[in-house]
């Protein structure tokens, strides 16, 4: 378990933001969730909700994975069609489903920040086919999936992406809104975790 995360916007190397994934890697594990802060491109979301990362697009600029690779880690050039482990996605959504809740799945825009998009970005995202947008996150999974650790990541909606409600971005009340869900987020790992099938026995051909 690791509390809390490097961000690029804080001006650390990409190695550095994956330095924590790497060690977990190396220690063995086969699968591993991340949870994230996002605000909402898709009007049909609202602050408070949960929601399951389907895809992403990595707008940062960077990858940990720029460089000269290690052979001892993964192959130089992985494969990225099935980032977000569609049957631990599954068992996500079950595990929400018997809290009593849906857990739709949207895909994710990686932004650098720190500042917040512009309202332009946000029409733009749109476009290129985002749901969601945050700062962090695909550093993470990147380099999960380079070490073939499987990946599952889960968002909290804390605010409606810029330009959408009248209101300027808050990040306090970003902050405030993360807590207020915290009890949703902390039983629905609970759920996940605990479930018989997790983690995923085995991947095909094992």
């Amino acid at each position: 378990v690791m509390r809390g995360r490097n961000h690029l916007y804080e001006g650390h190397e990409p190695q550095r933001v994956v330095f924590g994934i790497r060690v977990l890697g190396r220690l063995g594990i086969r699968a591993l969730v991340l949870t994230n802060a996002v605000g909402a491109i898709d009007t049909a979301l609202e602050p408070g909700q949960l929601v399951l990362i389907s895809d992403h697009l990595n707008l940062q600029g960077t990858s940990p994975l720029v460089g000269p690779n290690d052979d001892a880690l993964g192959p130089r050039f992985p494969d990225m069609t099935a980032a977000y482990d569609p049957e631990l996605r599954s068992l996500a959504r079950a595990a929400a489903g018997r809290l009593g809740f849906e857990l739709p799945e949207r895909v994710y825009a990686a932004w650098l920040g720190p500042a917040f998009e512009t309202p332009a970005e946000i029409r733009m995202l749109r476009v290129l086919g985002a749901d969601l947008v945050g700062m962090s996150t695909v550093p993470e999974v990147l380099a999960a999936r380079h070490m073939g650790v499987r990946t599952v990541a889960i968002s909290c909606v804390t605010n409606m992406a810029a330009g959408i409600l009248p209101e300027p971005l808050d990040g306090e009340h970003v902050l405030r809104v993360g807590r207020q869900a915290e009890g949703r987020l902390t039983a629905l790992l609970r759920e996940l975790l605990v479930s018989p099938a997790w983690p995923f026995p085995r991947a095909s051909g094992e």
